[in-house]
């Protein structure tokens, strides 16, 4: 099923599924979603600022080269699921079990993952300045060029003062 340029801007949805769905050019920002779930879709080219997933489940899904300011994913449980070419600044994964995520070649700018599940989660050529609860990054893989954006993020929460 091609869900192509459609519309959801704003619309509020409680146990809903999409499955083996493709959204493309769509605009999803301000949706806000609850215990609902995503399964084998692929979503690109979309618009998904101030989108909220809480307590929601993606398996198998694909978001690619989309723009996703401001989006809440707290207490959500990701599988198989890869962020591509994504725009995601302020993003908040509170408490989401992102074990073996991968996020390739995304702006994660002050993005929180505080309390976040992250062991065997991929981060590669992914901007990561500023963010927050990077202790939960613990057992992620992040590529070595990526490490200087977390540089003042784990000084801070050790504690370490770094001066110009």
């Amino acid at each position: 099923m091609a869900g192509s340029a459609a519309n959801f801007a704003g619309t509020e949805l409680c146990q809903t599924g999409f499955t083996d769905v493709e959204l493309e050019r769509c605009d999803l920002s301000n949706m806000t979603v609850r215990a609902s779930g995503m399964h084998r879709v692929r979503t690109s080219g979309s618009r998904l600022i101030g989108m909220t997933w809480t307590e929601c489940a993606f398996r198998d899904v694909l978001f690619d080269t989309c723009r996703a300011d401001l989006t809440g994913f707290r207490f959500s449980t990701f599988k198989n699921t890869v962020f591509r070419d994504c725009i995601v600044p302020e993003a908040n994964f509170q408490n989401a079990d992102l074990r073996g995520v991968r996020f390739e070649r995304c702006d994660l700018s002050m993005a929180q993952f505080f309390q976040a599940q992250m062991d065997g989660a991929h981060f590669s050529d992914c901007v990561l300045l500023g963010i927050g609860g990077v202790t939960s990054l613990k057992g992620a893989t992040v590529k070595s060029r990526d490490a200087h954006g977390l540089v003042f993020a784990l000084a801070g929460a050790l504690g370490i003062l770094i001066e110009e």
